[in-house]
């Protein structure tokens, strides 16, 4: 289950809000290998590290870091202050953290009676790539909107490891991150995303709400056996909270794989199975015979959810402008235009509804 290997760090890489990217030595050379200080302290050159190499062995594309385990000779001091929600629980890296609703937060009198979003757009995505055109398209019709991401728990668990994220934060483009479930290392920690939503609301004070799994996530080719069902549940949380869902369509032209070419099978079932509440879909008005494939496989969303065309002149040059690169699957913003333009009329569709 589990590749074992100690190294030397040879040198850092470079490093973001979080977390630090090494040359390692191990004994079939070098690699590269991600630490999160906040968790093992930060790893300088020299030091002896344990680390856990499957992914990279995998050759997972997201997350083929080695992780560093340990720095086993200049182990980090205790953590001092309030505490008490365990994350990544009963693994041997459990954490602590302080959890906005719990007893010891600040916020518990807040979150211990908050039960509505006041009607709060929250936009719902699968893939954590979708975040960056999101946010570009509901800037471009709502500049100065007030943001927070709620990370799920379906991929990457640190958001340390979400450079974007990160980036997003220095940027003011987001006014911070939730992170819910087992996913830590948010500027704000929540249980459930119910919480999570109520603290980007209510903590965050935030107009509108984006909520997608971590980076990298989980697909088997199967009906319902991939990560992104946690969209259609999203939906229903923001629901019932009284907020607006808004839903992404996860749209792909570059797709080699037919489940996902148009609008990816991930949607189809999260938005037309697992939400039970319906939703506004924003459905790109993309051009030609593609675009024509779009709005028709959109179409079996309909008896639930309120199908809204969004045009998507202008979004090219903005997602051009966009100060975080955009990357998913391994591919750019002109590798796979219909994605981005896809994600950013979500956004733009969100914007229209503060007005």
């Amino acid at each position: 289950m589990i590749r074992w290997r100690k190294g030397e760090v040879v040198r850092i890489r470079r490093e973001w809000p979080g977390a630090v990217e090494l040359d390692v030595a191990v004994p079939e050379g070098e690699c590269r290998a991600l630490a999160y200080p906040p968790l093992v302290g930060r790893p300088e050159p020299g030091d002896e590290v344990l680390l856990n190499t499957t992914a990279l062995a995998m050759g997972l594309g997201t997350g083929g870091y080695a992780m560093v385990v340990a720095v086993p000779n200049r182990l980090p001091e205790d953590p001092r202050g309030p505490g008490h929600l365990v994350k990544a629980r009963y693994t041997p890296l459990q954490a602590t953290v302080l959890g906005a609703d719990e007893q010891d937060s600040p916020y518990h009198d807040i979150l211990r009676e908050a039960d509505s979003l006041d009607g709060m757009p929250v936009i719902v995505a699968d893939l954590h790539s979708a975040l960056p055109p999101i946010l570009t398209g509901l800037f471009d019709g709502a500049p100065g909107t007030r943001v927070a991401y709620v990370m799920l728990d379906g991929g990457a668990l640190p958001a340390w490891f979400s450079m974007a994220a990160a980036r997003l934060r220095e940027l003011d483009w987001l006014a911070g991150v939730v992170t819910v479930g087992q996913a830590f290392g948010g500027d704000v920690e929540a249980v459930t995303t119910h919480t999570g939503l109520l603290a980007a609301r209510h903590v965050l004070a935030a107009d509108v709400a984006i909520v997608a799994q971590g980076p990298g996530n989980l697909g088997s080719g199967t009906r319902w056996g991939f990560s992104g069902v946690s969209a259609g549940e999203a939906v229903n949380a923001a629901a019932v909270l009284g907020g607006r869902p808004v839903a992404a369509l996860r749209v792909s032209e570059g797709d080699k794989r037919e489940r996902h070419l148009g609008v990816s099978h991930h949607s189809l079932t999260a938005y037309g199975r697992v939400a039970l509440a319906p939703a506004d879909v924003a459905v790109p008005r993309l051009p030609g015979a593609f675009g024509e494939r779009v709005a028709e496989q959109a179409g079996a969303l309909a008896e639930r959810h309120r199908l809204v065309p969004v045009p998507v002149d202008g979004l090219h040059e903005a997602l051009r402008a966009c100060p975080v690169k955009l990357s998913t699957m391994g591919r750019g913003l002109e590798e796979d235009l219909a994605y981005f333009l896809a994600s950013a009329a979500a956004g733009r569709l969100a914007a229209s509804l503060l007005s």
